[in-house]
Formats: C-alpha cells, structure tokens, sequence
C-alpha cells in the first residue's frame, strides 16, 4: 500500500537550504552583513577569517531579527523562531555565540537574556568556553551551571542579594536541564523574566520526554508576570497574538527559540510541543555541479546530511571475532586516533581491559564511570595523539568535538539511525577527511543497511576482513582473555 506521507508545515517542507560542502563555500568574515567590528576583532584574534555556510546564514538572520535592540522585532513584529539542522561538526556554536553578545552589548542592566540548554556537562562546558572568549573584555557574564560546584556555589554566582532586592549576576547562562530546573525552582531570585534567547542545542535529544519538562519550566518562568514587583510591569510579556493597542503600548521582551541539531526531528508532532512561532528552518544539503556547470538540489528525500570528507565501511563479522578485529585494525593496519564505539558502558570497559591485556595499543576508556576532571585529560591526551585508541559510549560522546578524529569504529552496530549519524560525525568534522568502520554481525546486516538505505545513505562499502589475517592474533588474544578473567575474579 502506498504511503501515507505526513503533511509538513511549509517552514519544514520549505526549508532554506545552506551548502553542505564546507570547503568549497567560506564566507570571508567581513562578507557577512551586520557584524559589529568589535567582534569581528575577535573572530581573526581567534583564527577565524571565514564562516563556514552554516555560519554564514544564520547569523545574519538572528541579528536582523533583533535589528531593532533586544526589545522587539523588526516593525514592531515579533521576531520568528529560528531551527537548524546541519550535519556535526559544521559551526553551529558560533552561529548563536555571535550574534546573541552582538545583541546583548550595549544592555545596560544585567539580566539573564540568553540561555542555552544543552544535554551534557561537556557539551556545556564547551559551549560556556566559546561565550567566554566572545564576551572577554565586553563587561557581559557568562555563567555555567552544570552541577559541578554545589547548589550553594551556583546559586552565587547567579544572584547577588541587595538591599534593594536580587540582582542577577548573569546576562548569559550555559546550562544542563536537571541543574537549571533545579534553580528555577529553588534559587531566590534567579528570573527569566527577561529572557530574550533560548537556545537549545541539540534539540532532538532536549525534545525527547525526559527533557520536555524542563523547556516548558523555562518558558513558564519566562512569562511569570513578576507579581511582587509593581514598578517592574513596564516590561510585561504576553504570549504572542494580535497586536492590540494595550499590547503595543508597553515595550515587550520577546521570547525568541534557536533549536539546532545534527539530526532536528522531522516529527511535526514533537515540534508541535516546542511551541514556535512562525519558525524558519535551516538545513544544509549536499548539491551537485551537473557538466553545465548547473547545480542540482538532490533529492530532499535525504533526511540526513553527513560530513563531506566522510568514507563509510562496514565489516560483516562474527561475535569471537570483533576484538581481533579491532585489534587488527590498531595493530596491523596502523590505525591512529580511534575513536571506538559500544553499546553500553559495561561493554566500554570490558573492551577497554581486553585491548590493555592485550598489550601494544594506547588506549583509554571515556565513560560516564569517569569523573569529569579524567574525562577532560583523557580528551586532551588523545587529542595530542599519545591515545591511539579511545572506547566511549553515546552518552559521553554527543556532541563533543575532539580534535583529529581519524577513523571511528562502530564495535557495536547502533541501533538507531540517529546514533549512527551522530558517532561517525566525530571524524570528518570541518571539512576534514575520515573513515568509519561497522563491525556488523551477519545476522544485523540486512536490518543495518536497510536502516541506511532509509535514512538515504547509499554510499557505505563492504569491507570483508579475512579470517586468516585475524589467525596471527589468536594465541595473544587467548593469553590476553585468561588474564581478564582472572582480574574480572
């Protein structure tokens, strides 16, 4: 029976596309319209004279969107939410970090106006490093909270108690959901009143049940009236609707929604919950040159987009031999800065003590097991290259970008199209080249492919690995075993 095709709103069926190929389509910084020279300062300081396609889209639509101060939209209007969909690794970062201190610079009193949620402490912390570079210098606080200093320690650092009454401490608040629900709920003072930005990055995962609570607690709090304070209601929300006399006479801070995602859900349903207002959406696609030097839009069939530079193998295997495989991959075949996947952190370091007993290969676990301060040593040393080998689960690696990615094996094929998106965009990241390797049991390789073929993505090779090549391994490999077990004892 045909399929039924869900209807799209025309913002998702009608998306503006951005080039996918980063390398061959840099902006030069100063070719972007709207950038404050102050800024513009910063990005070459920092290395940066061109944005990447992403980059240059949307952060001119987020400036013209506040082309009249952070109080309302262009004529009056309510400025329109923003959603980005673009593969890992293609900028997304700086195409909020940038605009919103654009923004937030010549503010006045310190409230919190932009917050950014994100699913993980190191996703956080990364993104807090980033807004610190910006705001250096421009007198705008950034303030992380992530659980990693206590409650108390937090809650300082966000509100300052006077003999006026509270006064924030932050104009820009980098955050993880459970933290900040937390806050909302339990820190004197700590208002969202006057919130201009929220950012939620990597959207789909903050739009699954476990975090949905947490975006309606923001916007809640977002539009309390605030009740005990009669000289404040100069500035009252109103959810958006018509504009009326009595709407338009006081200046209104409007809420406005930046959701980005290497895999934004095409689910109308679950966009629906987010509640946006008259959203764009920014996808970036793969075109191609015809001989007439003409560009075709391919199919828009392709739900997703992967990296550019990106090579894709799988390895039809048995259980027994996906260690030696492994192993023959690091040993045989020289494979340098790995980053190896699995399905479970009990999976990580079993495999992690097996490669260790083994002997002959750096390697290092990266586990939700591991306290943060050991996460971040182990992400610098394998960055330096003094790891080889890098075990991680999903959990500890969305999202994070670590530096020179060669080749990312799947030791457990991912169950879900998303995973495998966001796994083998570590390697490939900014226009960079990579490899990922599949270790796929015979018995998932129909459902695995057919999962590829879905999502659109053809071009993945079979790379058969024979079992003699493996053979040399074994007597380690046994020898390696017994001593696990004996340790696992």
């Amino acid at each position: 029976s045909p399929q039924v095709q869900p209807f799209l709103p025309q913002w998702l069926a009608q998306p503006k596309r951005v080039q996918k190929c980063i390398k061959d389509n840099l902006c030069p910084i100063r070719d972007v319209p709207g950038i404050h020279p102050r800024l513009l300062k910063k990005l070459q300081i920092n290395g940066i004279e061109s944005f990447f396609p992403v980059q240059a889209e949307v952060i001119p639509a987020i400036l013209q969107s506040s082309s009249n101060g952070y109080l309302m939209g262009r004529g009056g209007y309510r400025p329109r939410d923003i959603c980005v969909s673009a593969p890992t690794g293609s900028g997304k970062t700086l195409s909020f970090v940038i605009p919103i201190v654009q923004v937030l610079l010549d503010r006045v009193v310190c409230h919190v106006r932009a917050l950014v949620v994100l699913p993980t402490k190191e996703l956080a912390q990364q993104v807090s490093k980033v807004f610190n570079v910006y705001t250096d210098g421009t007198g705008l606080k950034v303030v992380l909270i992530t659980g990693q200093k206590s409650f108390a320690k937090e809650q300082e650092m966000l509100v300052q108690k006077k003999v006026t009454g509270y006064c924030s401490l932050a104009d820009i608040v980098v955050a993880t959901p459970g933290r900040l629900t937390d806050h909302i709920n339990q820190t004197p003072g700590f208002s969202l009143t006057q919130l201009r930005f929220l950012i939620v990055d990597e959207a789909d995962r903050m739009i699954d049940d476990m975090h949905q609570n947490c975006l309606n607690q923001i916007v809640k709090a977002a539009f309390q009236g605030e009740k005990d304070s009669g000289s404040n209601m100069l500035f009252q929300r109103t959810k958006p609707g018509p504009v009326t006399a009595a709407s338009s006479c006081s200046p209104q801070i409007p809420l406005q929604k930046l959701l980005f995602s290497a895999t934004l859900t095409q689910d109308p349903e679950k966009l629906q919950k987010l509640d946006l207002f008259q959203p764009r959406l920014f996808t970036s696609v793969y075109s191609e040159k015809n001989s007439d030097g003409t560009e075709t839009e391919q199919d828009t069939n392709h739900k997703y987009t992967l990296p550019e530079g990106l090579s894709q193998c799988y390895v039809p295997c048995d259980l027994n031999s996906k260690p030696l495989l492994l192993l023959h991959f690091m040993l045989k075949m020289k494979f340098t800065r790995v980053l190896c996947f699995t399905n479970s952190r009990e999976a990580s370091h079993r495999l992690f003590l097996l490669v260790q007993a083994f002997g002959g290969v750096t390697v290092a676990e990266f586990s939700s097991r591991l306290p943060p301060n050991e996460r971040k040593r182990t992400m610098k040393e394998f960055e330096q290259g003094k790891i080889q080998l890098l075990i991680s689960t999903d959990a500890t690696a969305r999202g994070i970008d670590v530096k020179g990615v060669n080749y990312v094996i799947n030791y457990d094929a991912p169950q879900f199209i998303r995973t495998y998106i966001h796994r083998v965009g570590r390697t490939a990241r900014a226009g960079e080249a990579g490899v990922a390797f599949s270790l796929v049991l015979r018995i998932q390789e129909r459902p695995f492919l057919r999962m590829l073929r879905d999502a659109g993505i053809r071009d993945i090779k079979k790379h058969p690995v024979k079992g003699n090549s493996l053979k040399p391994l074994v007597q380690q490999y046994e020898r390696a075993l017994c001593k696990l077990e004996k340790t696992v004892k």
